[in-house]
């Protein structure tokens, strides 16, 4: 049988624990489950990672990774300050009503990792990252079509994501598509007008 290095292995380990714990939910995610998932042994998934703590971690990495890459991929070049927002915003909020298991597994993982100390620097590191990226795209965004911010571009970014994480637990909770749609629409007004646009609601495209 063909050796399979730490490095090949990895990427499985995360796909699978990530298949069974959306499936499932985090608490049926243990080391050896999540080997069995795979067809590996136990002693595998200690070997490439560690401990099970790792391992959410970087299951944490890989989720924040695919969805910021489907935002920052929706992102127009040839449209105005409000519109290309409104776009991001729609093209996040896609994520949540198209892949809503991975969004409630990175919910799952978050209240883990708040009791979790070893855990805490990956919740912290996530954070950033949205938050880093959020703010990226409203300066490129500012920069490119000439609009001058009324509020630091971090100072936009932690409001929009603070309202846009509450409308996803909303979603996940208690679904309702129109009071959703008008909600992300008002936020996304009210982020705008925070950056020194229009104080009025604006069309988000549909989600």
């Amino acid at each position: 049988m063909a050796h399979v290095t730490a490095a090949e292995r990895r990427p499985q380990l995360i796909k699978a624990a990530i298949d069974l714990m959306t499936r499932e939910g985090i608490a049926a995610g243990s080391t050896r489950a999540i080997a069995a998932e795979l067809g590996v042994a136990q002693a595998t998934v200690h070997y490439t990672f560690g401990t099970k703590e790792d391992l959410y971690r970087s299951v944490m990495e890989q989720l924040t990774a695919d969805l910021v890459t489907q935002v920052e991929r929706a992102a127009p070049e040839d449209t105005g300050f409000e519109e290309t927002l409104a776009t991001l915003a729609a093209a996040l909020w896609r994520t949540v009503r198209e892949q809503p298991t991975s969004h409630q597994l990175l919910a799952e993982l978050f209240m883990f990792a708040v009791r979790t100390p070893r855990l805490q620097g990956a919740l912290e590191a996530h954070y950033r990252q949205v938050t880093a990226v959020t703010t990226k795209l409203v300066t490129e965004t500012a920069e490119r079509t000439g609009h001058q911010l009324a509020q630091p571009a971090e100072t936009i970014a932690r409001f929009f994501l603070a309202g846009f994480d509450g409308l996803t637990t909303q979603h996940l909770s208690f679904p309702d598509e129109e009071a959703e749609r008008r909600g992300l629409q008002i936020l996304v007004s009210a982020s705008l007008a925070l950056a020194g646009g229009r104080l009025e609601l604006v069309t988000v495209p549909e989600a």
